[in-house]
């Protein structure tokens, strides 16, 4: 596993690069469960509520809903009740008390669906990952869940904070790193992520316009074997290889600034042009050291960032059409829920729905850094 910074014009792959990949234990996913809050509502039903929290009395809203007809988004599942978000949540401090709340029981419900549709016991689970950028808790949702879940006094955790969208496909690379070296163990991804608790009241800046526009709450759970599925029959592929890559003077682009206000969200408009100029490049290189190149994935799995980004993939990578048409069913469906959605978008390849055996995929996301993952996948 390596991490590259690779900029335009640069001089030709390593040696080291250029080397094909050794065999390594493969990571069988055996299942992933999608929890998603009870507050579901149209888009249209969530433009005007929205202007209400974002924008001052009387301002003209006429970029709010265009925005808001824009980013693909058809429905979406929020924490709480659109009506509480004016009155209940005026600081930081009872923002994050309620992501805390309602993220313990969408991630309970996350992990119990994973384990069940698994055939796994709690108690069977050997590490846990929990990946959140919507809130902060010590101790953190994971060391919250063990006892609430029934998983052991022993089991091993990892909170992660900080990786925001990329988070789902860079933990579900954590897991295969970690199985690799524990070929028998069984590990736990939890994502849980409360996008609608971090808007930002009267905040009428085109970041909090287009998060509150793209942007719904939920968790997904991804259940993980290292070595052989042991028997059972996997809901889900193999994970064969992983690959991180960071691009080199973009860290302004997306993240957060946090104040006392709680977490504002930093989007760059430029987004989709970095993923233009930089994306093909490294994905490439990465599928090359396996003997492949975009022609032999069948699956694409891909976090759904947005319209535009979706678009910039398809372009930069020379895909067909309607290769990513999966991100945009979750985008429709959910909006974009930050580092649960390639989860999302995963689980509707697996189970009944899942490809052909021998079909090669790629799971890839981007994120804060500014950043990308890319986990190579086989059904």
């Amino acid at each position: 596993m390596r991490v590259s910074l690779i900029t335009d014009g640069a001089a030709s792959p390593s040696t080291a690069e250029r080397r094909p990949a050794a065999p390594v234990a493969a990571t069988t996913i055996a299942a992933v469960h999608t929890a998603l809050p009870p507050h579901r509502y149209a888009q249209d039903d969530l433009t005007e509520p929205i202007g209400d929290l974002c924008l001052a009395p009387g301002a003209d809203r006429v970029l709010l809903r265009r925005l808001h007809v824009s980013t693909g988004v058809g429905a979406r599942h929020l924490a709480l009740p659109i009506d509480q978000y004016a009155g209940r949540l005026g600081d930081f401090g009872r923002s994050n008390d309620a992501w805390i709340a309602a993220g313990l029981d969408l991630g309970a419900e996350a992990v119990t669906g994973a384990l069940r549709e698994a055939g796994i016991e709690p108690a069977d689970v050997d590490l846990l990952v929990c990946n959140s950028v919507t809130g902060v808790a010590t101790p953190s949702l994971d060391a919250r869940l063990v006892g609430r879940l029934g998983l052991r006094p022993d089991v091993k955790r990892l909170p992660v904070f900080g990786l925001g969208c990329v988070a789902g496909a860079a933990g579900l690379a954590r897991l295969h790193d970690y199985l690799r070296g524990h070929p028998g163990d069984t590990a736990v991804l939890l994502t849980v992520e409360l996008c609608s608790l971090t808007l930002q009241r009267r905040d009428d800046s085109r970041a909090n316009l287009v998060a509150g526009a793209l942007f719904g709450d939920g968790a997904a759970a991804l259940v993980a074997h290292g070595g052989a599925a042991s028997g059972r029959d996997a809901g889900g592929p193999t994970v064969i290889a992983t690959r991180s890559h960071l691009f080199p003077e973009t860290e302004h682009l997306m993240g957060w600034d946090i104040g006392a206000d709680g977490f504002r969200v930093v989007i760059d408009a430029g987004i989709p042009r970095i993923v233009r100029e930089h994306l093909g490049r490294p994905l490439r290189a990465f599928l090359a050291d396996h003997g492949l190149t975009t022609d032999d994935i069948g699956t694409w799995v891909c976090h759904p960032g947005g319209p535009k980004v979706l678009a910039a993939v398809t372009d930069v990578l020379g895909l067909a059409d309607d290769a990513l048409d999966s991100a945009r069913r979750s985008l429709a469906a959910v909006g974009n829920m930050s580092s649960a959605s390639v989860l999302h978008v995963l689980q509707s390849h697996c189970g009944s729905q899942r490809p052909e055996p021998g079909t090669w995929g790629l799971l890839m996301a981007m994120g804060p850094g500014f950043c990308s993952e890319f986990v190579l996948l086989r059904w």
